[in-house]
């Protein structure tokens, strides 16, 4: 009993140690030694920006005016704004904002982000695809730099930066800290190759690549790259590219947000299975290591707890993993209940540590209890 419960022990540890330190830092090396440089060049092809929305009467006067400060020839320009079932006046405020670039598809029923930009793009006509969000401002070279780097044949589609803005106390300090580590990843997957995932606030493709989503589909920035990466071209991450974004607050609100994007990832294997073959998803490692395993993480910490509890008296791995975890659990309390221990690093990360692994949880179990919940 002993020795199973410490190969249960050990054979955690490391799966925790490979999902948040161990590939990072493989992606990391690869795109330090064998980075795959890209033809980035400037191109003014023609663009569709799509804009799928639901009740954004607050933020859409505000987004159209920032698109019309964009660095890019206005009259190669369109906008779509695809109202998905909207009770307030967003459809009308985007109608009568009088730039003639802007327009509307307005649906009354409620039918999901997917086949709002199904039917967007279905009659869009511009060569490349922005893709954005109603509530984000962009910088007005974003698209400028994004396009350029679809001159190279080789590039299928480009994401932004997506930084926090106000996130100077409280919660938001370690929502920051995460948001960080995550792009320092995405980073280096584009270096080395492709990145599995894009900012759906931000990023462009070219519009032959584009298939349309199944119903209901909640990752479109993820699902939508993986098929770039099949059809033989790389997805990558461009850091001039800037948009931004109101950090979240408070864990209630990161919450319902979170457990959207990771039960998201648990759709994505039931709605494209290919995802984790190798011989249809040459990004299949990457998928798996960088998404899916983060879903498992938190079990593995549960056993680890569990385990380490159960063996402290036997091995001294296990004494001092238990109590790491006793001070990783102080950490997060003192974040929590003490706001003058918020801005110290190893508070910010155990704090970000913590609802990544709780949120990580209660999306696996929503989506177990909702198969084909439309989360959007």
């Amino acid at each position: 009993m002993i020795g199973m419960a410490y190969a249960v022990f050990i054979a955690c540890w490391l799966l925790l140690v490979y999902v948040f330190v161990g590939y990072p830092a493989w992606i990391w090396l690869q795109a330090r030694f064998a980075p795959k440089p890209v033809n980035k060049q400037t191109i003014t092809p023609t663009v569709s920006v799509i804009i799928a929305v639901r009740d954004g009467a607050r933020c859409i006067q505000t987004k159209l005016s920032n698109l019309g400060t964009l660095n890019y020839p206005r009259d190669l320009i369109e906008i779509i704004v695809v109202c998905d079932g909207c009770s307030d006046a967003t459809a009308s405020l985007a109608r009568h904002f009088g730039d003639p670039r802007v327009r509307v598809l307005d649906y009354k029923d409620r039918r999901g982000k997917a086949a709002c930009l199904n039917d967007a793009i279905a009659v869009a006509k511009g060569e490349v695809l922005l893709l954005t969000d109603v509530r984000q401002k962009l910088a007005p070279v974003a698209l400028r730099e994004l396009v350029a780097n679809l001159a190279d044949p080789t590039i299928g589609a480009v994401g932004g930066e997506l930084l926090l803005a106000d996130a100077e106390t409280g919660f938001a300090h370690s929502v920051d800290a995460y948001w960080r580590y995550e792009k320092m990843i995405r980073y280096a997957e584009s270096q080395s190759g492709s990145t599995i995932g894009v900012s759906g606030a931000i990023y462009v493709m070219r519009r032959e690549l584009y298939k349309p989503l199944p119903e209901g589909t909640v990752l479109d920035d993820v699902l939508v790259p993986m098929r770039v990466i099949a059809a033989g071209k790389r997805v990558i991450f461009e850091p001039r590219a800037l948009a931004w974004d109101r950090v979240t607050q408070l864990p209630a609100e990161e919450r319902v947000r979170k457990i959207r994007t990771l039960a998201g990832n648990c759709q994505l294997v039931q709605i494209a299975p290919w995802l984790l073959e190798p011989w249809r998803n040459p990004a299949w490692f990457r998928f798996v290591s960088h998404k899916l395993l983060r879903l498992v993480a938190p079990w593995l910490l549960l056993l680890l707890a569990m385990t380490s509890t159960y063996l402290t008296t036997y091995h001294l791995a296990c004494t001092v993993t238990f109590v790491l975890l006793l001070l990783g659990g102080a950490l997060v309390l003192a974040g929590r209940m003490l706001p003058v221990f918020a801005h110290w690093l190893p508070v910010k990360l155990a704090v970000a540590f913590f609802y990544l692994n709780l949120f990580a949880a209660q999306a696996l179990v929503t989506f177990a209890r909702n198969r084909g919940l439309n989360l959007w």
